[in-house]
């Protein structure tokens, strides 16, 4: 069984691994490598309590919830020790059985595809950033990387224009994704492998067909492809802002930029062209378009299509060779 392998690999050597897994990346190498060991200040048994009580799970190993909350960089500028980065393998794994199995116990007659969108919106990075968020989790990340706590407030900010979820429009820090891997595995290890504990705990609720979103890339082309409308998406390359734009028969639509992150500028274009597309009522350039756009506009509204017209990956790959702007 799959996640057996996974298990005896976790169990393994247990803080065997090799110093470079831990060291910061911002830390000189003389540092990391012949740097004191340094005395580093344990996890309070106040705070194990405190994270105990947000999680509903007394553990009966504390060590687990100080080392599923120990970053990397939490040592620096001494010699690296163990992080969570080891429960958090093992965290991955159990939680993708676990929501295998629980898509396909809830939706007993959909298909493959669909199952295999709903359970990746359960384990995807910003699915799992919310349960530490919501759960309180994040305040007690052990770390020494100046940016992370930026980085996590601004998506907690973020984040609340998004009730459920955003569809690729947020950039959440993958350290939140990673405490929550990191302490399913924890919790597994401790309640000598209890898949219902873990999934009371962390892994429940699920999001279901009725708040799973549309992708607004997916949405666009799934548009476009019912209005006979064509489509591309173009960056230019020059640009270490990575503007976005989106062209509808040739006409720029909509844009964005986010930072170096290419598939969250490409994300928020999408949402940007459907935006207008929704305000103008679909009246662009092609008139005679034979399916009418309003209508499909309320079809993409009103509807959870099983299976998008255009995947996303092929829309990313669209976006590599559509060329550079001029």
């Amino acid at each position: 069984m799959a996640i057996d392998h996974i298990v005896r690999a976790a169990l393994r050597h247990r803080g065997n691994h090799k110093q470079s897994s831990a060291m910061p990346p911002y830390a000189p190498r003389e540092q990391r490598q012949d740097g004191p060991p340094g005395e580093v200040p344990p996890m309070s048994a106040e705070d194990v309590t405190a994270i105990e009580a947000l999680l509903g799970y007394c553990f009966i190993d504390k060590s687990l919830v100080e080392l599923a909350l120990t970053h990397g960089s939490f040592y620096w500028p001494n010699r690296p020790g163990e992080t969570y980065e080891r429960l958090e393998y093992l965290g991955d794994g159990v939680l993708t059985c676990l929501m295998s199995r629980e898509v396909f116990r809830t939706y007993r007659t959909l298909q493959p595809g669909p199952l295999t969108r709903l359970r990746a919106a359960n384990v995807d990075t910003e699915k799992l950033a919310r349960v530490a968020v919501h759960r309180g989790l994040h305040r007690f990340l052990r770390h020494k990387a100046p940016k992370l706590q930026d980085q996590i407030c601004f998506f907690i900010e973020e984040m609340h224009k998004y009730p459920v979820h955003s569809n690729g429009l947020l950039d959440p820090p993958k350290v939140l994704c990673d405490i929550v891997e990191s302490l399913i595995g924890a919790i597994y290890l401790d309640s000598n492998f209890d898949q219902e504990e873990v999934f009371r705990t962390l892994a429940d609720p699920l999001i279901g067909l009725e708040t799973l979103g549309k992708h607004p890339v997916s949405e666009l082309f799934e548009f476009c492809q019912k209005t006979h409308r064509g489509v591309k998406f173009l960056k230019d390359e020059w640009d270490k802002s990575l503007k976005v734009q989106v062209l509808i028969d040739g006409e720029v639509v909509g844009s964005a930029i986010y930072g170096p992150k290419k598939e969250i500028a490409q994300n928020r274009a999408a949402k940007d062209a459907l935006d207008k597309l929704k305000d103008t009522h679909g009246h662009t350039q092609s008139e005679s378009a034979s399916v009418d756009v309003s209508e499909a506009l309320d079809e993409l509204d009103n509807t959870q299509s099983e299976s998008a017209s255009v995947d996303v990956s092929e829309a990313l790959d669209e976006l590599d060779i559509a060329g550079t702007l001029n």
